[in-house]
């Protein structure tokens, strides 16, 4: 198999991704943008390094929130809450989907680039 050479702005884009993404997977992120999850991880874990992160710990958002979590009590508070937490799972996936979007967008162009027809 052959090595593939990745730009530096993917694998920026990739580790964006991963990071802002809550109860992300290393597999499940690879997979979607069609790479080994051994090199994602590679890539985190070197970033995370760079930064100066402890790469045991996960960086700050990234707790899951269940999606089908409702409240039995009528408590206001409780209630505003969930709200709160379902505003910041929606906000997160509308980040996954704008970093997924550009990378998308690169991708295309460096592919439209590379064509010669």
């Amino acid at each position: 198999m052959a090595m593939k050479d990745y730009s530096d702005e993917f694998r920026a884009d990739a580790v964006a991704l991963y990071e802002s993404t809550p109860g992300a997977t290393y597999k499940s992120i690879a997979t979607d943008l069609g790479i080994n999850r051994a090199t994602l991880r590679e890539w985190v874990l070197r970033d995370r390094g760079r930064r100066g992160a402890d790469s045991a710990t996960a960086p700050a958002g990234r707790t899951a929130v269940r999606a089908g979590q409702t409240a039995s009590s009528g408590d206001p508070d409780e209630r505003i809450r969930q709200l709160e937490a379902r505003v910041a799972e929606l906000e997160a996936s509308e980040r996954k989907l704008a970093t997924e979007r550009d990378i998308l967008r690169t991708a295309a162009k460096y592919f439209a680039g590379e064509t010669n027809w």
